[in-house]
């Protein structure tokens, strides 16, 4: 079985971010999916977490229902 190369810590990492802000480590190598743009680019994983703690304040995904809303 090939390693995970999301959990690789010696591996180089962007951070991404979507239209609604948030924030995600994508490996280097990896080709950046639709609707994503890089913000941090190929830097240790550490860096990228950091980046992230510093950056990413609102981790509510405004478009995924919570449990006060109701569902149409």
């Amino acid at each position: 079985m090939e390693p995970n190369p999301f959990e690789d810590r010696d591996a180089t990492f962007s951070v991404l971010v979507n239209h609604e802000g948030a924030h995600s480590l994508w490996p280097s190598f990896a080709e950046i999916p639709e609707g994503w743009t890089v913000t941090l680019a190929d830097r240790p994983r550490d860096q990228c977490d950091a980046y992230v703690i510093e950056h990413w304040t609102d981790s509510g995904l405004h478009s995924t229902p919570t449990a006060d809303q109701e569902i149409t």
